[in-house]
């Protein structure tokens, strides 16, 4: 769908006039990718953009839809090749309930990605944002889509804070409550309040004065108080089990389809038992699979997602 500006609500003014000026020219905002892909495009492309850069998407993304252009494609794919072609996006459990989905797309709703929101949070790896999205910005329906980056401009602009809250289920009633009354007019809004989050009002140094709400903000009309900051802080990847996991993930793709040895799996890792809390957890979340002393991708379709 195209994703005109339209006039804004009150409580955040300019907003849509800013997006059509400013809006950054990507893949999944195309009619062309739309008109080729549908709906499965917006799903996929969603998967992929879960705490990923939009940079490292988008080749991903292009070479994904040209492998499987449908969820009916998709859900006949075996899940190691799903796991391979999901490279180095990071998270790799999101290959394989993306890998789900399709296969639950495919038998509950006959290849056709659903339209209403309680059948997206039905398929598996889709919460609240991603079942909004899909229904909003693939099908034109009425639904505020809260991002990570929607939260912190609402939590800015609105409520005067320096960062959001842990997210909850009032971010989406906020949202809600300043989306305009029409369809098409609420999916510019959704969209234009991510894209400031994304490149302007960023976490660690938004740039307020390119804002188009800097006249409106509740935080900079306060003065831009330090309130405090009680998001989740990730642990350092350096030296942790999620790059031990990445070590051995990289070395299965490598070998692939043969698999690896379980006793030349990481032989130099300098924690030998990290290193098999890595394989453990791997076999655990179905990103591989041990048959006797050979460690590979999952071969098989029944994995426990």
């Amino acid at each position: 769908m195209s994703l005109m500006p339209t006039p804004a609500p009150s409580g955040m003014p300019r907003l849509p006039e800013w997006y059509r000026g400013a809006a950054r020219d990507l893949p999944w905002r195309r009619a062309k990718f739309h008109n080729d892909y549908g709906a499965w495009g917006t799903l996929v492309s969603e998967f992929m953009l879960q705490q990923t850069p939009v940079i490292r998407v988008i080749p991903h993304l292009q070479a994904w839809l040209a492998r499987w252009p449908t969820p009916r494609e998709m859900a006949a794919a075996a899940p190691a090749d799903v796991v391979q072609q999901w490279a180095n996006l990071g998270y790799p459990r999101r290959a394989l309930w993306l890998h789900r989905a399709a296969v639950e797309i495919t038998e509950r709703h006959d290849g056709v990605v659903p339209r209403d929101v309680d059948a997206l949070l039905a398929l598996s790896g889709i919460g609240d944002y991603t079942a909004r999205a899909v229904a909003v910005f693939a099908y034109g329906d009425r639904h505020p889509v809260v991002d990570t980056n929607t939260r912190r401009v609402l939590a800015r602009a609105i409520l005067g804070l320096a960062h959001p809250a842990p997210p909850s289920r009032r971010d989406l009633a906020l949202m809600e409550s300043l989306l305009p009354a029409s369809a098409a007019e609420s999916a510019v809004f959704n969209a234009a309040a991510m894209e400031l989050g994304a490149t302007v009002c960023t976490a660690r140094a938004p740039r307020c004065e390119a804002c188009p709400l800097l006249g409106s903000c509740a935080w900079v009309g306060a003065g831009r108080p330090d309130t405090g900051d009680t998001r989740r802080r990730q642990a350092t990847y350096e030296g942790s089990d999620r790059q031990a996991r990445g070590a051995v993930l990289r070395m299965l793709r490598e070998a692939a389809p043969a698999g690896v040895l379980l006793d030349a799996v990481l032989p130099e890792w300098p924690d030998r038992r990290q290193r098999d809390r890595a394989i453990d957890s791997l076999i655990s979340d179905g990103l591989a699979e041990a048959d006797g002393e050979m460690l590979s991708l999952p071969r098989r379709g029944d994995q426990a997602y």
